[in-house]
């Protein structure tokens, strides 16, 4: 049927251009989530550290988040441009709201006698961070990641209006000359894109925080060595 929404032949002959795209999805997700982590997290310890400015920082990031994305990116055009960058900036932005409240939340559910007795023992403010908090926190951190990929996944397809969507330009490519099969296709894909992530990152999770599954808490050696720091000598 022609101009059919499914069709075969579509997906034989144009597979090098799905596999692009798609390919190109995932590299723009990828970055913008390790960004994204990387902003955030400096940015939940100082509000944890000094609640005086944990309103700002959370009111901050929320404020990004309901900036719509064509302004989103119109603001940051005359920064970059026409760029893959651009697209990115943006990613990172909307995410920030998601990673700084999950890693925020995770840090501030530590228990305080394990912080204690970490301190009590010697632990500085890196170690007891990396061996004590942070494994501790570790459920809601993830648990933040998963949310933010899915969610940057599908933002990922506003970049098409940069020529920077990935699937999302062949969205609206086809879209442009009602080309179904290139719509329908492009969309499923990115439906399984999200899926693919989030499965693979639930996986992980459930690799990392083994206790959390568990009827009996089986402690990860990361966990039993924070658990450890809170026992009393």
């Amino acid at each position: 049927m022609e101009n059919a929404w499914i069709c075969g032949e579509y997906v034989r002959t144009r597979g090098q251009e799905l596999f692009d795209a798609t390919v190109q999805h995932v590299g723009i997700t990828a970055v913008s989530v390790a960004l994204g982590v990387l902003v955030s997290f400096p940015l939940a310890l100082l509000a944890r550290r000094r609640r005086s400015v944990a309103g700002a920082v959370l009111g901050l990031t929320t404020v990004l988040y309901t900036i719509p994305s064509l302004a989103m990116f119109s603001l940051l055009l005359p920064l970059f441009g026409l760029s893959a960058a651009l697209v990115v900036t943006g990613l990172v932005l909307y995410s920030l709201t998601i990673l700084v409240r999950n890693i925020l939340a995770g840090l501030q559910a530590v228990p305080e006698e394990a912080v204690e007795a970490a301190r009590g023992m010697g632990y500085g403010p890196l170690r007891l961070l990396w061996e004590v908090e942070l494994p501790l926190a570790l459920p809601a951190v993830l648990a933040g990641i998963r949310i933010a990929t899915v969610s940057t996944v599908a933002l990922t397809t506003v970049g098409a209006i940069v020529d920077y969507g990935g699937l999302g330009t062949l969205i609206l490519g086809g879209l442009d000359s009602t080309f179904k099969a290139q719509v329908l296709t492009a969309s499923v894909l990115c439906v399984l894109l999200a899926l693919a992530a989030d499965l693979l990152l639930l996986w992980v999770q459930r690799l990392l925080t083994p206790w959390t599954r568990a009827r009996r808490p089986q402690r990860s050696r990361t966990r039993a060595r924070a658990e450890k720091v809170a026992e009393p000598a």
